[in-house]
Order: C-alpha cells, then structure tokens, then sequence
C-alpha cells in the first residue's frame, strides 16, 4: 500500500514495473482540482533524491516551466556569443558544440548530472589523444551551462562540480625543417611564385594567412621590407581579407639584402593578392596554397613534407639557436600575446634587420 510521507514530502510507493514513483500535490489546476507531480527511480533513495531537488528548486526560484534539451539552450548560448567574437572564432566553436551536442542535445538540461560529464570527458580521452579537444568542451560546456543557471533554468552547474581530467604530459614539440633541410629547400626549390613564397616564409616567419594576403603596397619596391596588415580569413567555406590575427600581428618585417630582389619579383606578381583565387579577384584559399606547398617541398630531396606553417616555427627556432633575443623574434613573428604589444613595439629596427640578415647568414651556411 502506497504510505503517506511526512512532512509534505508525498506518497512513496512502489509500481507493478519495478520503479518507485512519489506523488507530491503542488497546486491546485484552474477548474479547482488538485495538481500532482510524479517522481520515478530505481530505488527509494534516488526518488527521494529528486524530490529533494525540486523542492531545492522551488525555494531558490528556478523556473521550473521551462524544459529545455542542452541542445535548444547551447544554440540559445552559441547566437548569443555571434557579436562577442570574430568570425572566424565563432565559427571555430561550431565542431566544439556539435560534439557535445553528440552526446547531450537531446538531454534535458536539468537532468544532466556531474558523473554524465565525467563520463563523457574520459571518453572522450580514453585513448589518450583529445586532451585539447576535451578541455575546449568542458570549457565550452562549462559556459553554456553557467547561462544556464544564472537564467534560473538548472539549480546547479554539473560541469562546475565534475573532475576535471588529469592532463597527460605534453610534448612541447612543433615541427620545424632543420637547418640542413631549411639549405636544401633554399638551394633546390624552384625559382617561380611558390619556390620563393616558401623562401619568404622560411626569411620572415610571417604566417602563410598573411601571405596569401599580401598586395603590391604591403611590399616596398626595392623589397627592402614587407608591411603586415592583413590576412586571408576563411569561414563557412567562404575566403576573405580580414585584419590580421591580433594587435601585434600588424608588424613590418626587414628583408636580407641578399633576398630583396626576390621580394621584388614577387610584388610583381601580385594581382591583387600574392596568390589570387581561380575568381580573380579574391585570394587563395589556403587548403589550395597548402597542397601546392607540400608539392613543392616533397620534389626537394631529403626534406620532410611538413605544412606551411613548419615555416613559421623553424624561423623561430632558429632564430632562437642562433641567440637572438627573445622579444626580438616575438616582434619578428607578431606573436599574439596581445599583453606584450607595447613591448614589442620597443624593438628598434636595426636590431631586427640585423636579426633577419644572420637568419640570411644561416640559409647560406655561412
């Protein structure tokens, strides 16, 4: 016989299926007759702990009308961040939500607990690959759910309170040619628009956006220096010039004296942009510039088939090998922390041309 709990807490009893279901009055509907509500569970602590929920809820104001699934609240949150980010930032977020939208869209909010984050996280690294992956979704899933409860929609932030995943140890490995390789592709890439685009990489350690979005005034005549103030952007499948990726990365880079007659030519070949599109009139799309890169590389032997932007960290790292300060290169490279700007700002000029022409010294193995 179903038994009435005390102290309002409903009628506890146990169905013919095997679950336990408890029945609270909470009302009274419009034609006077009273309102119930039901809770289900396996067991008689889970139900009652569900009680205990919704009474929780009630005290503290949730509004318990609305249900949404995480997926109708997480697109609710992702609109809401359209004017707060770049393009190319709020496009990124899309794969980040579809993937938790894989596993809860069709979950409601409310019934998301901590251990269903768990689970998902350590599924999601079980292999031990995805460690950025799964932390751009509990961020991500952190946020959409911290909407959530400050609109009054859950009681508590299940993300906020789950475990968060012991990171494994990360290699702070980027691919880069080695010096040896970096002499090869200098002394064996053709001498046509890619062969001295990949040069200009190697020389500049700009990024291959930046390149793409190059014009004839962003390089002086002479080739003497190449002036960054853009990039190509890329969303929705969709190619454009935009600004480049942060503060700093608008930065006029020197050019080796021995390298500037091949900066030159390339500004001839601008029409508008260093590499067109097959439109005309819009720049390459990078996948496109990639391919005809690693074309190129893999025709120089004994050189690894790495991407364009290999090109950025060996510019780096080599310059680092040779002893060059490090603010100097940050301001070489435009790195995007946008806190040091006006430090890199400091670095003098002739500091970087000195710079750049022992990077030239390298490739000609002086």
């Amino acid at each position: 016989m179903p038994k009435k709990r005390p102290n309002g807490e409903g009628t506890l009893r146990k169905r013919k299926n095997g679950l336990w279901e408890c029945m609270m009055m909470e009302g009274f509907q419009p034609n006077g007759k009273r309102k119930y509500k039901s809770f289900y569970g396996r067991t008689q602590k889970e139900v009652r702990q569900k009680v205990k929920e919704y009474k929780m809820a009630l005290e503290c104001g949730l509004d318990l009308t609305k249900e949404f699934t995480f997926g109708q609240w997480s697109q609710t949150w992702y609109e809401g961040y359209k004017n707060q980010v770049s393009a190319t930032t709020y496009e990124s977020y899309r794969y980040t939500l579809k993937i938790l939208n894989t596993t809860f869209g069709k979950k409601k909010l409310k019934a998301i607990r901590v251990s269903d984050v768990e689970t998902f996280l350590k599924e999601l690294t079980k292999d031990g690959t995805h460690q950025s992956l799964a932390s751009k979704c509990r961020g991500m899933m952190f946020q959409i759910m911290k909407k959530a409860q400050a609109n009054d929609l859950i009681l508590k932030n299940p993300v906020e309170l789950a475990d968060k995943l012991k990171q494994a140890p990360v290699q702070n490995k980027k691919d880069s040619f080695t010096a040896e390789e970096v002499q090869a592709l200098f002394r064996y890439l053709p001498q046509d628009k890619i062969g001295n685009s990949i040069r200009l990489l190697l020389l500049t350690g700009m990024r291959s956006q930046e390149l793409l979005a190059l014009e004839a005034t962003h390089m002086e005549a002479d080739g003497s220096c190449i002036h960054i103030r853009q990039a190509v952007k890329q969303v929705k499948g969709t190619v454009f010039v935009g600004p480049p990726k942060s503060a700093s990365s608008a930065r006029d880079i020197p050019i080796p004296q021995a390298y500037r007659g091949m900066v030159s030519d390339l500004r001839q070949e601008c029409s508008p942009y260093l590499w067109t599109g097959k439109s005309g009139d819009k720049p390459c799309n990078p996948t496109n510039f990639r391919d005809k890169f690693q074309t190129a590389v893999a025709a120089v032997p004994n050189v690894r088939k790495l991407t364009p932007h290999a090109c950025r960290h060996t510019f780096v790292s080599q310059l680092q090998a040779q002893g060059i300060p490090l603010e100097t290169i940050q301001s070489l490279a435009g790195h995007a922390q946008i806190d040091m700007t006006e430090h890199y700002l400091h670095v003098q000029d002739g500091v970087k041309t000195s710079a750049v022409e022992r990077m030239a010294d390298l490739i000609l193995g002086q």
